[in-house]
């Protein structure tokens, strides 16, 4: 069969990738034409765009594109009709990929899937309608968006989640490894480690990394070491650090949970990792005009949490520093808690337990291609 992928940034081309590859292994002739990335281009196929040329985010960056933003929507209805694939297949990317499937579902007899739900949940939950008048398949990666999209009377099918792979994958890759060999190769002391994920992007490290070092400067029996986002200078950072004592590892942020004592983490996937890896953490997100933020927080948005446990465990398993709450004195407090308060840890640990139940065992790659391929033969 006939595939035709859209993916319009880093975190869609590595899950466009693994899923491509999963149906390689349900359909021994399956042809794909894609917009995404080099991960996607390993798995073969035409690429017809790099996401690169088409990752514009925020209001302003979007404006001053738009004439590219549309003739990058534009030539992808063409690709696809032009393709004629035997499913579309969308990634995330809502402000792009709903368009898309607007125009294919008008316009073609084309089946349109989405694999991992944007989060409507938190906000424009009025693109629910969208869905269910123009995507024929929602192949989810969180459990709760199940009950979020009943509620609407619009059926999902959850497929496990990518994440939990990801760590099932490096713990059989890494079995071998030990706290010795990361400690010696990093050239890190024989001390416990704080974990620093202080976020991928140039302006959170800017805005979260300075509190997290000044708020840990108290704990001198550990050692901080920063977890180094892809892409990021290591010269960004110690312009940040200056004279503190902290380390910085790339490419290996797995490694450093591994052995990590607690976690300090800027809201995001890597909250989700942490908690796989059960390593307790505090939620660090610092924000402009805090009052401000929290209240439309409170008021305005529709979920009751920033980070992904809060939100598959739907109660308060970490606690979310955020807005009006972020503070040095909040963070030392929180991770003082982390190291030295027993049963706190303890309660934590089991609620990320409950949590690994909740989100079920590897495969949603494999389990999404299973459906998708199950439901196109169906179909035919």
């Amino acid at each position: 069969m006939k595939y035709f992928l859209v993916a319009g940034e880093a975190s869609g081309d590595l899950h466009g990738s693994n899923l491509m590859a999963a149906l390689k292994e349900q359909d021994a002739d399956a042809e794909f034409c894609f917009f995404g990335g080099d991960l996607m281009q390993i798995q073969g196929g035409k690429l017809v765009k790099h996401y690169r040329e088409m990752a514009f985010m925020g209001f302003i960056p979007v404006l001053l594109n738009l004439r590219t933003i549309l003739r990058n929507m534009k030539m992808c209805n063409e690709e696809i009709i032009k393709f004629q694939p035997d499913v579309l297949i969308l990634i995330d990317y809502p402000g792009f990929n709903l368009k898309v499937a607007k125009y294919i579902k008008t316009n073609t007899q084309i089946p349109v899937y989405y694999y991992i739900s944007p989060k409507v949940w938190a906000w424009k939950e009025y693109r629910v309608k969208s869905f269910k008048k123009y995507v024929d398949e929602m192949l989810s990666i969180l459990p709760f968006e199940v009950d979020f999209y009943k509620k609407h009377n619009y059926h999902i099918d959850y497929v496990g989640n990518p994440v939990v792979d990801a760590v099932a994958n490096f713990r059989a890759e890494n079995k071998d490894d030990t706290k010795e060999t990361f400690l010696s190769q990093n050239q890190l002391e024989e001390k416990p480690i704080i974990a620093l994920l202080a976020g991928s992007r140039q302006q959170e490290i800017k805005d979260n990394l300075p509190s997290m070092l000044e708020a840990i400067e108290r704990f001198s029996g550990y050692q901080a070491v920063i977890a180094g986002a892809p892409g990021i200078d290591p010269d960004y950072y110690k312009k940040y650090i200056g004279d503190k004592s902290c380390s910085i590892v790339f490419g290996q942020t797995y490694r450093l949970l591994e052995y990590a004592e607690a976690a300090l983490v800027t809201s995001g996937t890597a909250t989700l990792e942490t908690a796989l890896f059960r390593i307790p953490q505090v939620v660090c997100y610092k924000t402009p005009i805090p009052q401000v933020v929290y209240w439309v927080f409170k008021n305005i948005l529709h979920t009751k949490y920033i980070s992904l446990v809060n939100l598959i465990a739907d109660k308060t398993v970490v606690q979310e520093l955020f807005a009006k709450f972020f503070s040095v004195k909040t963070i030392q407090y929180e991770t003082n808690k982390l190291l030295n308060d027993l049963p706190y840890r303890n309660n934590m640990l089991a609620e990320y337990d409950r949590i690994i139940d909740i989100l079920g065992k590897p495969g949603a790659s494999a389990h999404a291609a299973k459906i998708i391929t199950y439901k196109l033969k169906k179909g035919k």
